[in-house]
């Protein structure tokens, strides 16, 4: 049995040897490996990236439009030190005053391409264009009939807007995104790491800047500069080409639709896919700056005032991709998107529910505008008493555009979607959301700047003195801040957003190429 055990084993050893001297010659009918359904390997739609110079697959572009619905309601409400039930009672400042019930409706197309650049590197760019966006400020619980909701600051000026206001309808190219995604990590490539995705993106004003207007007023955008709102300027206002707006003929302003500024986002995304399940997570950063001549951020760019930038926004994402199902022969797939956003805006000059109302105001406390500087005060001054500085009218004039300070806040979004991937190049996507703002200031500046102490006779009213003649002590608080108004920005008088409710409807459909 030994004996026959070992020629066996000879005889088999034999037969490798000489299959091992002949070429493997593949069958007509075996699939090849560039030629295998990749669906399965794909990551899901938050991480994925198209890429290029891939075995049997050199170049990826992929052209997609999406539509997105949105419809925001928020309740306006001001401060009041009124002495008297319902408001206050014990001598502090209530925020219970409704003044009314901002609705906004919107609805944007974004057309966007990806072109795949190397593997796991894309450059895109997409067009978001705003198709219609109405906003309009209704009555609150009778709020219409009660002038002191939105009273002015100073006495016999009326109210500084009549309710209901209207917004004009706005429409137009927002922005020019260019941008550009790198998976670091890749599950499909290596099985053992996550994907992991970073990118970067730059958002350049394509559109108008928004001006404030009111459609019940003609001219309905009015130039901040138009101080009586009749299409007549101040002589004092010059254009972009340093010459007096009177001279013009410019009686107004479109209402335009972007935002007038320079955006820089960064982002990361991070993925684990587990069968039919990809927990993820994200992190986002957008960072605005002031572009153009057009937008109004640069009329309170001025060494006084306090908050000029728009604020920051940080997001932080978390979510779950299930596929249930998945077709390799046919390339489809069906996924659902579980997510949750947190965002944080931080403190910042920007447009708020009452841009328009407040910016076209013909309230005189409002449209005047104030002096950047003071100086000194001379003898020729007939100076007198605590009176340190002055007016200096050699300086810039400060305009009230409607743009105010904002509150930082929190946001929360919940969203679901479903993306069916039909074919090998065609996708659909669609899902809804719902996004709730935390109740936040909306005209909440401060009269001083207090980073500028060093000389007090350009303290103008933010100066103090201390002991008596013949040598009093004058020292400074700051400096004014010229884009402060009483009116809106005093304790009192301030605006405030609440219940902020966003409901939103999306979708977007994809050609691979």
């Amino acid at each position: 049995m030994a004996l026959r055990m070992s020629r066996f084993t000879r005889l088999t050893a034999g037969a490798a040897l000489v299959a091992a001297s002949y070429p493997c010659v593949a069958r007509a009918d075996e699939e090849k490996a560039h030629q295998r359904p990749r669906v399965m390997e794909e990551p899901g739609e938050v991480v994925d990236v198209i890429d290029a110079f891939d075995d049997g697959d050199p170049f990826d572009i992929a052209i997609s439009v999406g539509f997105q619905y949105l419809s925001k309601s928020a309740r306006i409400l001001r401060e009041s030190p009124a002495f008297q039930p319902g408001l206050t009672t014990g001598g502090f400042t209530s925020r219970t005053m409704n003044v009314g019930q901002f609705i906004g409706v919107s609805s944007v197309l974004t057309p966007r391409v990806d072109i795949g650049l190397y593997k796991d590197l894309a450059l895109y760019v997409r067009l978001p264009i705003t198709l219609s966006d109405e906003q309009r400020i209704d009555d609150l619980d009778g709020s219409a009939a009660q002038a002191l909701l939105v009273a002015g600051g100073a006495p016999g000026e009326g109210a500084l807007f009549a309710l209901p206001f209207r917004s004009p309808t706005r429409s137009g190219v927002q922005y020019v995104a260019l941008g550009i995604d790198y998976s670091i990590l890749n599950q499909s490539r290596d099985a053992t790491k996550p994907t992991w995705t970073f990118g970067l993106e730059s958002r350049i004003n394509a559109g108008a800047p928004m001006h404030a207007c009111d459609i019940s007023k003609e001219p309905q955008c009015a130039h901040p500069g138009d101080v009586n709102r009749n299409g007549q300027f101040d002589a004092t206002v010059t254009g972009k080409n340093g010459l007096p707006l009177e001279s013009q003929g410019l009686t107004s302003r479109s209402a335009g639709v972007s935002r007038g500024t320079l955006g820089l986002e960064a982002h990361s995304w991070i993925s684990k896919r587990i069968k039919y399940i990809e927990p993820y997570g994200g992190l986002s950063a957008l960072a605005e700056f002031q572009q153009g001549d057009e937008s109004d951020f640069g009329a309170t760019d001025l060494q006084g005032a306090l908050v000029n930038h728009p604020p920051i926004v940080g997001t932080v994402s978390l979510g779950l991709m299930v596929h249930p199902w998945e077709n390799r022969e046919k390339f489809s797939r069906l996924s659902f998107d579980f997510r949750f956003d947190g965002t944080y805006h931080s403190e910042g000059r920007d447009y708020s529910e009452l841009f328009d109302a407040l910016g076209s105001s013909g309230a005189p406390s409002l449209r005047n505008p104030k002096w950047a500087r003071f100086r000194g005060c001379a003898a020729t001054d007939g100076c007198s008493g605590e009176t340190i500085s002055v007016i200096d009218e050699s300086s810039q004039k400060a305009y009230f555009t409607g743009l105010t300070v904002v509150e930082s806040f929190g946001s929360y979004r919940a969203s679901t979607s479903m993306t069916w991937r039909i074919a090998e190049q065609v996708k659909l996507n669609f899902g809804v959301a719902t996004r709730f703002d935390q109740a936040h200031g909306i005209s909440h500046d401060q009269p001083c700047n207090p980073n500028f102490k060093d000389n007090p006779y350009e303290s103008g009213p933010c100066h103090f003195t201390t002991g008596s003649d013949p040598s009093p002590v004058v020292g400074a608080t700051g400096i004014p801040n010229p884009a402060y108004r009483p009116t809106i920005n005093a304790v009192g008088r301030r605006f405030l957003v609440d219940e902020s409710t966003t409901f939103e409807l999306f979708a977007r459909g994809v050609l691979l190429f």
